[in-house]
């Protein structure tokens, strides 16, 4: 069963954005970018790996080099579960 985007921060997981330059196949001096997302765990980032191996088994353009930033949107001390509110006036 997949995880909903709050279960997956509450676990640890933040969002990972990668910039992946890669040659083009037929003309090898261009370089092209590409940008990937997912929510993924820092600092093994076995999502990002995954989609890099997969690049370079099935995708012709050779990777030149990758740049890539993460940053966790919320942890589990910084939810809480608030039951009532107040009002004033």
């Amino acid at each position: 069963m997949a995880m909903s985007d709050t279960e997956m921060m509450l676990r640890g997981y933040g969002l990972t954005t990668a910039e992946i330059f890669y040659r083009m196949p037929d003309y090898r001096s261009v370089l092209n970018s590409y940008i990937w997302q997912d929510y993924d765990i820092a600092p093994d980032h076995p999502r990002l790996f995954k989609f890099i191996e997969f690049w370079q088994d099935k995708i012709e353009g050779p990777l030149h080099s990758v740049r890539f930033t993460h940053r966790k949107e919320i942890s589990p001390g910084e939810w809480r579960n608030c039951v009532g509110e107040l009002r004033l006036h």
